[in-house]
């Protein structure tokens, strides 16, 4: 052979080795609400093994982990290593290995041990996205398309479809897998038809882990995914939605009636199509021809609850509100490109969720900026956002801690001047009170009456100092101290309305940080799927060393400044910013536990956002001309606020829900309770 032929074999040779030797490595773009926020990294080794480097940054916060694995020929994990911070940037370490026939794992929430008579999955507490995509491929190489899930749980994989995709080399495959067992409902992930993961899209497109040679697809992806899960959720509706074929009288009911705060025993109440059309005592309420007919059996009847701080993102969000008895609802923030269309399925019945009034999200552009495509520098910039949202339906704006605070005026004029109301995250170097001075109607977070007593001190709202200096500070201002008495007051003048999140804020404040279950999910949580339950906290914030009693006393201060709050004749109202439905309980049960009289908490849920909110014309109320939106209770709240939590039935427009039935469907254990009787009426 020549020696150029030789030489030519010899370099063709080496550079086949060295690309075998060499990762193969995957870069996958973080986009939220499609901005760049981080990005993930994945090397795959020529022995396999498979390393994973990830990280976003949200307002300050957010994931960055490096995560290692090696995988056994079925695509369970064999040994697994990780370490880095978590979103609210705590430190972790967390390992998972198998020794013969017995699986360990060890991270700070939890700790054990497994013999494994079978294949099983094992899923990280703290995973990057591209654990979705092993475990995807690991379902498809199982029997029946199903493994055992560590450290609980079953998954099985079911394929949605099949879709060219233009990429930046051309148009490609690209799979749409749905994995069942992991959440309430279905997770999706984009494979290519070699099985590498393309992309997972969380969160109606909110949260986005994508291969960048798909990145310019996001949209197709997103409106794809989203058609898919809109077509589970009309299915879901279909199957749980019970409409009666005539008129619905309710009977035998102890009725609350939110404007006096009375109960009537003996009530009726009678529905025709959406509408209630007459509530009194059971004797002069007749049964219409062909009427269904409900025996309420003497229990508690109320209005539709209220959760007035909502982000809906997940598939199960609308029907866990509804198993809940929440109503009525107001979305402060979401992706404007997929929302509205959800909003349209609540109200069409094809998908389970409350009425929905939307607030318009606004913030600045910077490091801190919130997740939303509308950041705004200008004037000219603020007042188009405004009219943007106006224009689409929206009741509300919401600004965020990266606005410059100059612009709060020219938002607050704008959004009065088109009728809609304005609030948000008080602004960066702003103070509480120079947000409501400047225009703005409403707080989000309790937590931000709190910082007002610490400004100038504390200027910053933006990074993570905007809670932990209120886990070290709050207690040093009871309700009697002046300065607290004087913001108390200022709030009543200006007719501030507070947006408390209490429950949220004992998650953060009043928590375990090795805890991933709020305290208010407890005792319900034990009753979800397995692996649903492992993230529902936000993650509790730690304490430094020497401020462990100041973190302690942090919750139970604002307890008592929200109590100070309602008595001075302030209005609060309940929102949760954390998980649909059961949250909400544990906001009214946080108000109770407060001191507030367990009435007043029930017109605070009911009749009070619809006043504010400006739909009391059809809301908040069991009365002729109201939408029959209405909640059936196996117990007393006025007596103990924790029997909010026992919802035996819930009607939106007269259709009736049962809790049970979702909450079965949905994979939640069944509690301990009656079923409503329905009889057929004469």
């Amino acid at each position: 052979m020549r020696p150029i032929a030789l030489l030519s074999l010899s370099l063709a040779l080496c550079a086949a080795l060295a690309a075998h030797a060499a990762p193969a490595t995957r870069d996958y773009a973080v986009l939220m609400q499609g901005r760049p926020a981080g990005e993930q990294k994945v090397a795959v080794a020529a022995d396999g093994s498979v390393r994973v480097d990830f990280h976003y940054t949200d307002r300050g916060r957010g994931d960055r982990s490096t995560t290692r694995w090696r995988a056994n020929d079925d695509g369970t994990l064999r040994e697994y290593s990780g370490s880095g911070n978590d979103y609210l940037l705590t430190a972790f370490e967390e390992s998972y290995r198998t020794d013969g026939a017995k699986a360990r794992w060890k991270n700070p929430s939890e700790q054990g041990e497994r013999d494994l008579a079978a294949p099983a999955f094992f899923l990280p507490l703290q995973a990057a996205p591209e654990a979705t995509g092993a475990l995807a491929r690991a379902l498809l190489k199982a029997p029946q398309g199903k493994l055992a899930l560590l450290p609980a749980g079953e998954a099985r994989i079911e394929r949605v479809g099949e879709y060219p995709i233009a990429g930046r080399q051309g148009t490609v495959n690209l799979r749409l897998y749905s994995i069942l067992g992991l959440d309430f409902t279905p997770r999706m992930v984009w494979l290519r038809e070699d099985g590498s993961t393309a992309a997972t899209i969380a969160a109606s497109g909110w949260f986005i882990t994508v291969d960048r040679e798909f990145e310019p697809a996001v949209a197709k992806l997103t409106e794809l995914q989203e058609a898919a899960g809109a077509r589970w959720g009309a299915e879901f509706a279909q199957r749980l939605t019970h409409a009666p074929k005539g008129p619905l009288l309710i009977r035998n009911a102890r009725l609350f009636d939110p404007r006096d705060l009375s109960v009537a025993a003996g009530s009726s109440v009678l529905v025709e199509n959406e509408r209630i059309v007459r509530v009194g005592p059971d004797a002069q309420v007749r049964a219409p021809q062909g009427s269904q007919v409900i025996d309420a059996r003497g229990r508690f009847l109320m209005p539709g609850l209220w959760d007035v701080h909502k982000h809906y993102s997940s598939t199960e969000d609308g029907a866990l509100d509804i198993a809940a008895g929440v109503t009525s609802a107001r979305d402060i923030a979401n992706n404007f490109d997929t929302f509205l269309e959800r909003v349209k399925r609540f109200d069409a019945g094809s998908e389970i969720g409350p009425r929905v009034l939307m607030a318009g999200f606004i913030d600045g552009p910077g490091p801190y900026a919130g997740p939303t495509k509308m950041l705004v520098s200008t004037p000219e910039e603020a007042i188009k956002a405004v009219d943007f949202y106006a224009d689409r339906g929206y009741m509300q704006i919401k600004s965020y801690s990266s606005l410059k605070p100059e612009l709060v005026p020219v938002i607050a004029d704008r959004a009065h001047a088109r009728g809609l109301r304005y609030s948000g995250h008080v602004p960066a170097s702003m103070s509480a009170r120079q947000f409501i001075e400047n225009g703005a109607d409403e707080l989000q977070h309790l937590l931000y009456v709190e910082l007002n007593f610490m400004y100038p001190g504390v200027k910053d709202t933006q990074s993570m100092q905007r809670l932990t200096a209120v886990a070290a500070h709050a207690h040093e201002y009871p309700p009697e101290a002046p300065p607290v008495r004087e913001f108390i007051d200022f709030l009543k003048r200006h007719r501030t309305v507070i947006d408390a999140t209490m429950a949220l804020e004992e998650d953060l404040f009043g928590g375990d940080p090795t805890d991933k279950t709020p305290p208010g999910l407890r005792g319900v949580a034990e009753r979800f799927p397995p692996q649903a339950r492992r993230n529902l906290s936000w993650g509790a914030l730690k304490p430094p060393h020497g401020q462990e009693e100041a973190y302690k006393q942090a919750f139970p201060s604002m307890l008592k400044l929200l109590k100070a709050l309602h008595d001075a004749g302030v209005t609060i109202l309940p929102g949760t910013d954390a998980m649909a439905g059961y949250m909400l309980h544990a906001e009214l049960e946080a108000y109770a536990r407060a001191g507030i009289p367990n009435a007043e908490v029930l017109r605070l849920a009911t009749l009070t956002p619809a006043q504010v909110l400006g739909v009391d014309k059809d809301r908040g109320v069991i009365a002729p001309g109201k939408y029959a939106d209405l909640v059936l209770i196996d117990g007393d709240p006025l007596k103990d606020m924790r029997d909010i939590r026992k919802v035996d039935a819930v009607f939106k427009g007269g259709k009736r829900f049962d809790p049970g039935e979702i909450e079965q469907a949905l994979g939640i254990a069944p509690r301990q309770a009656a079923a409503v009787t329905a009889a057929g009426g004469r």
